[in-house]
């Protein structure tokens, strides 16, 4: 390991240390030492979670087991902007996938990518986002964008690389 890769893992076990303090290294507390820390790296990395073991002294297949029991918790990192097409009835019939293609085609990923390699967008689908009075319905983070084209969809994204200061291809 390069010396900067250690501070870097140093600085991340001590927001894990910290987390597990605040939760008195309960091993009973678990799922909320595991959404903390997920909070914290927007994912759950292998390293953290075995560290997560090792100081609640239990085993590792434990802590993978939790995790990968509960849908809410994720192993890959997401981008900074993460963009969620509801594909419920409403929306499916609506043309929620092709939101999903116009988006896919904007970001450049392929059927097999989620992230963007500059770890900007995340484009995931939903079962259901409650708003199907608003179909078909995407979401951005915390901000719900209904009554959507493929153009306004792609609008949305675009208005957000030009916030990023991204060049618009």
């Amino acid at each position: 390991m390069t010396q900067e890769k250690d501070v870097k893992t140093m600085r991340s076990f001590q927001k894990v240390w910290d987390v597990l303090e605040e939760h008195e290294h309960d091993k009973a507390q678990l799922v909320p030492i595991l959404q903390k820390v997920q909070n914290e790296y927007s994912y759950l990395p292998e390293e953290v979670m075995n560290y997560i073991a090792t100081s609640l002294d239990i085993p590792p297949a434990r802590v993978f087991g939790v995790a990968s029991f509960y849908s809410h918790f994720v192993f890959e990192p997401k981008g900074k902007y993460v963009i969620k097409i509801c594909d419920g009835t409403a929306c499916h019939v609506k043309g929620s996938m092709d939101l999903y293609d116009a988006l896919q085609d904007e970001l450049g990923l392929s059927d097999d990518e989620i992230t963007t390699q500059d770890m900007l967008f995340t484009l995931e689908t939903v079962s259901c986002l409650g708003a199907c009075g608003l179909a078909p319905v995407m979401m951005v983070n915390d901000d719900v964008h209904g009554n959507l084209t493929s153009d306004k969809a792609r609008e949305v994204i675009q208005e957000i690389k030009t916030k990023e200061g991204e060049d618009d291809e």
